[in-house]
């Protein structure tokens, strides 16, 4: 039976999805981690509720001895912000950011690695936290599982540089993918070259892999949420009210969301509601300033993003730069056709004018298109919902680590 140490600092769910298929497999020698809940433990009864929700999202399926937890910093960068000492986390500088945690996690696992007793045949470690690893692993012959979760940073810096000179104003909202220091993406480098195994969520991810890298690659696409029936109320939502379109993500252009407004304002008419839900980039008031008139919706629990997602109408995220953004198959679980690019890493999600469209990145004029033939088109959504929500089911989390597992118990056979 392979053995396979698999890292990652905050659990994922799609780090869960392999590490639950590694586990099932027999394969699963550790997981690294920094925080680690135990559900059964007498003292989360004493916490809070909201508390203990967000502690018990690090409770793992795996059991405690195959668990290696590294806490301290990101115990730090969880809680010190709340305090008020936000320069701690600042990006790539700050000593809890969360740059800071990747390594350190790295670190430990190159260290553990050097000395575990017994065979292990590969690390399964994810974009910015598995260089030292990756290093040790070499020096033993075991082999290196690079997942790559986002597009290749070349790409990333192409395209956001070209979005900071197309949208100037939204530059701001552009965040660490444009701003990463020298030493960051020469690690990204580093750690491309010493891998044998890329593994992807789809096709943006695999062709944005360049072509000296000559690895070794799995393509696996995300899984979506189980689905259910949908609430009677949702299911009758009101003909004459204005078409409800969701925006979900961070409140970027690289999500789209500078093409997203204009698109709406190309539209002019009251008959239209975006709905953005998301994480501020910026000041409210530079988004005010861009599109007066939409409705903000904070983050929320899982639970509550999928209600808002069922009040909606349809789904838009026309991003510049993704990995596969899980929130695509979250809306089109809850009923919703979605608007989308292929640089969303879901182009496999539309068969089109039944589960959504596809438009080209930067292309307000096409989603304003697409937007106004839903509300030309209403008595189409429902149906289109019902597609979405078959080919989101086709999706599950199961088959996505199954199938990265198989592939990998072949190549290390």
């Amino acid at each position: 039976m392979k053995k396979i140490i698999l890292s990652h600092p905050t659990g994922n769910r799609n780090v869960r999805a392999v590490m639950t298929s590694l586990n099932n497999a027999g394969m699963l020698e550790k997981f690294n981690t920094t925080l680690a809940a135990d559900a059964g433990s007498f003292w989360l009864k004493l916490l809070p509720a909201g508390i203990r929700a967000e502690w018990l999202r690090r409770a793992y399926p795996v059991p405690s001895k195959n668990l290696h937890t590294r806490p301290s910093l990101e115990l730090a960068r969880i809680a010190l912000p709340k305090l008020g000492f936000s320069s701690c986390i600042e990006h790539e500088k700050g000593w809890a950011c969360i740059d800071a945690v990747y390594h350190d996690l790295d670190k430990a696992g190159a260290k553990q690695l050097k000395s575990i007793k017994g065979d292990i045949d590969a690390v399964y470690a994810y974009e910015d936290g598995a260089l030292e690893t990756f290093r040790q692993a070499k020096k033993m012959g075991v082999k290196c599982i690079y997942d790559l979760p986002i597009a290749y940073w070349q790409t990333v810096q192409k395209l956001l540089g070209h979005e900071a000179e197309r949208m100037p104003q939204w530059a701001v909202t552009l965040g660490g993918g444009i701003n990463d220091s020298e030493a960051k993406l020469e690690r990204k480098t580093k750690e491309l070259e010493l891998a044998d195994v890329v593994v992807g969520p789809g096709s943006f991810v695999m062709d944005s892999i360049p072509l000296w890298s000559n690895k070794e690659v799995i393509m696996s696409p995300f899984g979506s949420p189980e689905l259910s029936a949908l609430p009677v109320a949702d299911q009758q939502k009101q003909k004459d009210a204005p078409l409800r379109v969701l925006f979900a993500g961070s409140m970027g252009q690289r999500k789209g969301l500078g093409d997203l407004f204009n698109a709406v304002k190309m539209l002019n008419t009251s008959n239209v509601e975006l709905v953005v839900m998301g994480a501020l980039l910026t000041d409210m008031d530079f988004y005010r300033s861009q599109l007066p008139n939409f409705t903000y919706e904070p983050g929320r629990s899982h639970d509550k993003v999928l209600e808002l997602m069922r009040s909606c109408d349809v789904f838009c995220l026309p991003s510049i730069v993704e990995g596969r953004a899980l929130v695509m198959q979250e809306a089109m679980s809850q009923g919703l056709p979605i608007i989308i690019t292929p640089n969303t890493g879901g182009a496999d999600l539309i068969d089109e004018g039944k589960t959504g469209f596809l438009v080209p990145t930067q292309s307000p004029e096409l989603i304003a298109e697409k937007i106004a033939w839903f509300l030309d088109n209403r008595n189409q959504i429902p149906y289109m919902g019902e597609m979405a929500r078959q080919k989101a089911a086709g999706y599950t989390w199961d088959n996505y680590g199954d199938h990265i597992v198989q592939s990998l118990n072949k190549y290390l056979s």
